[in-house]
């Protein structure tokens, strides 16, 4: 692989620092690990808006809006002026205005783009969240400025996007880029990146079960899209080291109606701007 292909593959590390803590957690309480991880897993990193994202930040109408089911205000980003709507949903430790190349274009096509900081990112209030909470956004965003088109996410946006319409989020057609998909999967991943057993995943699914009072593999994307009975384009790219490319085709098996795109070395966040890929995505809405 080349330099250029192996740069855009790169995953995002986690620091050296809190790798140490969990060892030494490890060593001393399986209950103080397991707590330690669980709130990493739910705390996003919060990053600073790069300049590509600027015009699009600058430009947005933005308002505040209150999730009743949750009690947390989001920021919410309004751009375009059509009053034919798109939703776009960033993933994890993502942004309201992430999906900006997206947004360009549909603005350009005669679209109004409808963002937003999930809780806890950006300029959103909290400091920790989970896909819940996501969904819940995306339901209460289509009541106060739906309806909504189409519905476009990256990554755990994508995986939100399904279950939103599991739960009746009424979207004539979905876009998801980069999803995830088996719980069981993300949370070994997780463990994995912090050199941790893999016993601690199903330590940690035992936690959020018990916390939340139902099973977590009810909001794998797969399971969510049996019940999704509109067309979905999934894109992924086979060299993404974040989320395996095994996602995609596990989702595409389990949807009524989609297309699927692989790329190749676009890796988990370059695939946002690829002109081929945003092509591919507009003669999908299009067509």
């Amino acid at each position: 692989m080349t330099k250029k292909a192996q740069k855009s593959t790169q995953s995002l590390q986690i620091p050296k620092s809190i790798l140490f803590i969990a060892k030494i957690l490890e060593r001393i309480s399986p209950k103080l690990t397991t707590l330690f991880a669980a709130r990493l897993f739910t705390t996003p990193i919060k990053y600073k808006i790069p300049k590509r994202e600027w015009q699009m930040e600058e430009q947005s109408r933005k308002t505040k809006l209150y999730i009743p089911t949750i009690q947390k205000k989001i920021q919410v980003y309004h751009y375009g002026e059509s009053e034919k709507k798109v939703l776009l949903v960033h993933g994890w430790s993502g942004r309201g205005t992430q999906l900006v190349k997206i947004a360009d274009e549909l603005v350009k096509m005669g679209y109004q783009t409808v963002s937003f900081d999930a809780p806890a990112h950006g300029k959103s209030e909290g400091k920790t969240t989970i896909m819940t909470e996501f969904i819940a956004s995306i339901l209460e965003l289509e009541k106060q400025f739906g309806p909504f088109e189409f519905a476009v996410g990256h990554s755990l946006g994508g995986m939100s996007i399904l279950n939103a319409i599991k739960q009746n989020l009424q979207v004539k057609k979905a876009v998801i880029i980069g999803s995830g998909d088996v719980i069981q999967d993300i949370l070994e991943d997780f463990v994995k990146k912090l050199k941790l057993s893999v016993t601690y995943a199903t330590l940690l699914k035992a936690h959020f079960e018990k916390k939340f009072g139902e099973p977590m593999e009810h909001y794998s994307a797969h399971f969510a899209a049996q019940e999704v009975k509109i067309p979905v384009l999934v894109i992924h790219d086979q060299n993404d080291a974040d989320v395996s490319v095994k996602a995609a085709h596990h989702i595409h098996k389990h949807l009524e109606k989609s297309e699927l795109m692989i790329t190749e070395h676009l890796g988990h966040r370059k695939i946002l701007g690829s002109e081929a890929v945003i092509h591919n995505i507009t003669s999908f809405l299009n067509s």
